[in-house]
């Protein structure tokens, strides 16, 4: 973390009293420093060169070998975050933020080699810091990740009382002949094979907040620890696809934007994608909020992933390799046509 405490006695407490007037608590975020510090170095590697509460964090890069790429990928976990707050759980806020930028890398082919964190509210809380922080490291811990560094920032003014922003970066490194997509291999009649999702990640959550402002809070506890399960991480699934000698042409993360903009990300220009409806089980969670929301299934499988987070491209083989490991065959690639209103075409019934 970027925090340091003050250098002098009598100086430092007075700027301290009038930084902390102007709505800056140091001496908070200097706690929260200290409340984190067992987290982060739970996380540490034999690659981490750095010590906690540097600049920067160092990161050993010389095993990495020539042919290598490097990976990164920069997000965060939208206004769930608003909605973890309600309920006081914010450990799976932190999760959450990793995985889903494991999960960005993941479908290039990327193991995570270290994560950084940035957490702001308008007040400081640093025991909500530290619970964010546990629970990305809960994650780091279990993808070999390091968690290298991070900011903790405090801005009254810029966000209301009460919101936290909460946003990672990911950096992880893959062979260069490794790298995914590969577009040149990708044929019309290739197998699109879905893999599940652990709800709807972080994405679609201010309708969700909006649906759910509108009934009783009375009675929704098991749905609110639906909505708040956190991201699922796809890296051993993808680990598990080499081990068993499946080569994937392409991996969509589904995130934002749904099947309609993420699956076209992967493909080439001419060909796109039939997603088969009923091909595999839409979790009660979603009907529900389909429901409520009235929405169509164009405006449903564009706002959230629908019980499936990650779709790989494959070959017939590689369907029936991954069928066998439980995973969905959810449609296929098409040549398009022109005859289609969009590059992904959704058909079939889930109703």
């Amino acid at each position: 973390m970027s925090l340091s405490p003050p250098r002098c006695g009598q100086q430092a407490a007075t700027t301290s009293a009038a930084y902390r007037a102007a709505g800056v608590d140091i001496d908070a975020g200097n706690r929260a420093v200290a409340l984190l510090g067992e987290s982060v170095a739970s996380t540490r590697t034999p690659n981490v060169l750095s010590a906690p509460g540097g600049f920067g964090g160092m990161y050993a890069a010389g095993d990495l070998g020539a042919d290598t790429a490097l990976v990164a990928s920069t997000d965060g976990v939208g206004t769930k975050a608003e909605l973890a707050g309600r309920y006081g759980r914010w450990r799976g806020i932190g999760t959450d933020l990793v995985n889903h930028c494991i999960g960005d890398i993941a479908v290039h082919g990327a193991r995570p080699l270290f994560f950084l964190d940035y957490i702001a509210m308008a007040t400081l809380e640093p025991e909500i810091v530290a619970e964010i922080v546990a629970g990305a490291a809960d994650a780091c811990r279990a993808a070999g990740c390091a968690l290298l560094g991070g900011e903790t920032a405090e801005m009254p003014g810029v966000y209301a009382p009460g919101a936290v922003d909460v946003v990672g970066t990911i950096v992880g490194a893959v062979r260069r002949d490794r790298l995914m997509p590969r577009p040149e291999t990708i044929r019309p009649g290739d197998a699109l094979v879905g893999l599940a999702s652990s709800g709807p990640h972080t994405n679609g959550y201010s309708l969700i907040r909006h649906l759910l402002d509108e009934r009783p809070a009375a009675g929704q506890d098991s749905l609110i620890d639906a909505l708040l399960e956190p991201h699922r991480s796809y890296l051993p699934a993808v680990t598990a696809f080499t081990e068993a000698g499946i080569e994937p042409k392409a991996l969509a993360h589904i995130t934002g934007g749904g099947f309609f903009d993420n699956l076209p990300r992967v493909l080439p220009a001419h060909l796109g994608a039939r997603v088969e409806l009923g091909a595999w089980p839409v979790p009660e969670l979603f009907a529900t909020l389909v429901d409520w929301g009235g929405l169509d299934d164009s405006e449903a499988f564009r706002v959230w992933n629908m019980g499936v987070g990650l779709v790989a491209v494959v070959d017939e083989a590689g369907a029936a390799e991954l069928a066998g490991q439980g995973h969905s065959v959810i449609g296929a690639v098409i040549d398009l046509t022109g005859a289609e209103t969009g590059r992904v075409v959704l058909e079939g019934n889930w109703r």
